[in-house]
């Protein structure tokens, strides 16, 4: 495969937070390794010439010419070629950016012909612009990228978040901290999301990435072990107990308490009660 990958050197260049951080010409030679890979970056993907499938998540897509694929961070993917057709695109490697999609996912496949010539410009210009490293490249390349996703946002499915990496996950430390401190209280996962400034359903991707663990079900399991502390401390009733640790209600509490700790609320208490 033909595969050529140029970075900048200094991809803090320009004001945006949106940053470029390498761009990569790819051209399939019956040589191809599809692996699934991932990265905390987005990349976007541009095809030029060929067909292919895209592979994201559980989904297998089939590409072709004139096709632009938006990948979250953190989102396994890989790509196959056609032998018949290969293969032939552009990928930009950007730092800082989150998009936001209409569905409860964290890529998007867009079919652009009837932009051809503008995202042609955009990517072949930028590949020009890096591969020649003419004086000041990096911050045409740098104007050039916030130029695109000025142009990407006028799509009506979708829209993008500047968003520093280091920002993801300081923000999700923060949701889990508010969590640790705030179980007891009616929090919803649109709360959370709003808290972190993220889309609801990439705040849940990134959150799970993070800590192995979805935010609502961290939420559950904080509060179930609350719960214990409580049946083991305290004289409070199941109910009361349900009503402090945050559940909506005893039944539903009593559900998620067998289901995590193997037995039932007042079984627990029974086993584990200290005697004052």
């Amino acid at each position: 495969m033909g595969n050529t990958k140029y970075h900048l050197s200094s991809p803090d260049a320009g004001s945006s937070s949106a940053r470029l951080l390498y761009v990569t010409f790819s051209k399939y030679e019956e040589d191809w390794t599809s692996l699934r890979h991932s990265h905390h970056f987005c990349e976007l993907f541009y095809v030029k010439n060929g067909k292919g499938e895209f592979v994201i998540e559980d989904d297998t897509i089939p590409i072709q010419k004139d096709d632009l694929i938006l990948v979250n961070p953190n989102v396994a993917h890989t790509e196959i070629s056609f032998h018949t057709e290969p293969l032939e695109y552009v990928i930009l490697g950007v730092d800082g950016v989150v998009f936001s999609f209409s569905q409860q996912s964290q890529y998007m496949i867009l079919h652009c012909k009837n932009d051809t010539q503008t995202l042609l410009f955009y990517f072949s210009t930028l590949l020009k612009e890096i591969t020649e490293k003419k004086p000041d490249y990096e911050l045409a390349c740098q104007k050039l990228l916030e130029v695109l996703l000025i142009q990407l946002s006028r799509y009506n499915n979708f829209s993008y978040n500047l968003v520093p990496t280091q920002t993801l996950h300081h923000e999700c430390s923060k949701i889990k901290h508010y969590i640790d401190a705030h179980y007891a209280q009616d929090l919803s996962l649109d709360a959370l999301a709003k808290l972190a400034h993220l889309n609801k359903y990439y705040f849940v991707h990134i959150f799970t990435n993070t800590f192995g663990i979805s935010p609502i079900s961290y939420l559950q399991k904080k509060r179930i072990l609350a719960s214990c502390e409580l049946l083991t401390d305290t004289d409070h009733s199941i109910g009361e107990i349900a009503q402090l640790t945050g559940f909506s209600s005893q039944s539903y509490f009593s559900q998620c308490f067998l289901k995590q700790c193997g037995m039932t609320a007042g079984a627990y208490r029974k086993k584990h009660k200290i005697i004052l």
